[in-house]
Formats: C-alpha cells, sequence, structure tokens
C-alpha cells in the first residue's frame, strides 16, 4: 500500500491529484504544518520533516515531481506519462520539472517573506521581486497553451500536474490575477478534472478525519 504523507495545500497535492488521476490505492496520512514543528515524531519517518512524503514498500521519496513520475513509471502504463518513443517525451519531461524548479520555488519565497517570517524580518521587496520573477516565467507557457489544452503529447500528464499545483499555489497568493489569457484558461481545465476535485474533497475530508486543521497553509521548504 502507497502511503502519502500530506498538509493541505502543499507540494504532496501533486502525487495525491495523482494517486486520484489513477485510480491507485492509497492511504493519506495527514500532518499540521509545520510538521517538523507540531508532528515531531513524522522526523523519524522523514528526517527533512517535509511534506510529501511518500513509501511505497521499501521505496521512500521526498520529491513531489519525482513522485509523479514514479507513479507513472512503476504503477503504470498509463497516459499521464509520455514515453521515450513519442515526440514530446522531451517536454514532458521539462515541463514536469519547470512546474517545481521555476514556478514553485519563487513562490516559496513570496511565502515566507510575506506570510511566516515574524513581522520585524518580512522583506516586501523579496516579495514583489519573486512574485515579478514568478509571472515572468509563467508567461512563457502562453505560446504554448494558446494552441493546445495541455503541455505534452496532446493530452493530459503528469507535467501538467506538476505546473497545475504550481497556478494552485499561485491562487493562494493572489497571483492569478498576472495570468495571461491562455493560462487563465488553461487553469480553469485543470480544476474542472475530476481527479483534481477527487484530491481537493479527500485532503479536506482526511484532515477532518484526522484532527489536523483544514486552515493549514503550505509547506515553504523544499520538497
Amino acid at each position: 500500500m502507497i502511503v502519502l504523507y500530506h498538509c493541505l495545500s502543499a507540494r504532496s497535492f501533486r502525487p495525491l491529484w495523482q494517486l486520484e488521476e489513477m485510480g491507485l490505492p492509497y492511504q493519506l496520512r495527514m500532518l499540521p504544518f509545520p510538521p517538523r514543528v507540531l508532528a515531531k515524531y513524522f522526523l523519524d519517518e522523514n528526517p527533512l520533516g517535509t511534506v510529501p512524503f511518500l513509501i511505497d514498500g521499501e521505496t521512500r521519496m521526498s520529491e513531489s515531481a519525482a513522485m509523479c513520475e514514479y507513479l507513472a513509471v512503476r504503477h503504470g502504463p498509463t497516459p499521464l506519462h509520455v514515453t521515450p518513443d513519442e515526440a514530446d517525451f522531451g517536454a514532458y519531461l521539462n515541463y514536469l520539472h519547470f512546474g517545481e524548479a521555476t514556478l514553485t520555488f519563487p513562490q516559496t519565497l513570496v511565502l515566507r517573506y510575506s506570510r511566516f517570517e515574524p513581522a520585524g524580518r518580512r522583506q516586501p521587496q523579496v516579495v514583489e521581486d519573486y512574485s515579478r520573477w514568478f509571472l515572468a516565467r509563467l508567461r512563457t507557457l502562453e505560446r504554448r497553451l494558446a494552441s493546445t489544452d495541455f503541455l505534452a503529447a496532446g493530452r493530459f500528464t503528469a507535467a501538467d500536474i506538476s505546473v497545475g499545483y504550481a497556478l494552485l499555489l499561485a491562487t493562494h497568493l493572489g497571483l492569478d490575477t498576472g495570468f495571461t489569457p491562455a493560462v487563465t484558461a488553461y487553469w480553469q481545465r485543470l480544476q474542472q478534472r475530476d481527479g483534481y476535485q477527487r484530491a481537493l474533497g479527500v485532503q479536506t475530508q482526511a484532515a477532518i478525519e484526522q484532527g489536523v486543521p483544514t486552515t493549514a497553509a503550505p509547506d515553504t521548504l523544499p520538497s
């Protein structure tokens, strides 16, 4: 049985969404935010104290985009994966990692210096600079999404889950007001997917059942 440790709306939403899209059985273990402070027992499983953390037999993983690729390959076949013999294999891998390395990273700095640091350590200039940085990189998707519904291989894939989470995080930060038209339409398509809607419902229900506050903020640490 796959076990996924998760905080509400954290990067662990990526593998949760993928698990729902693939219809795989799993256990969802909700943690209060930040788990390294409020759930110290979790450090025995993951010394980083971050989510996501995925267990599958002897496999232990802490990187959300890698989990999406792992689930697609190990527990496939699935149309969420683009194989090396497909023309868009390179684009698929690029956008799978673009969602985390290019689009999520700057938002963690916005979160940290606008919400999570004590008042005296908050940095409005950092928030402004990295908000602009994120939106500038996001706009590079406009041309591609203007001519296709999804990022690779003409279908919804794990790359869309990776980028989609970055858009979800942006909505929490109010950065969605800077989305370009094609990105806005793309984000609306992603939110209409049954797998996305199920993942939203599952995380909320699991949090209630496991006694975890449903207003928890996403973790800012690399995961």
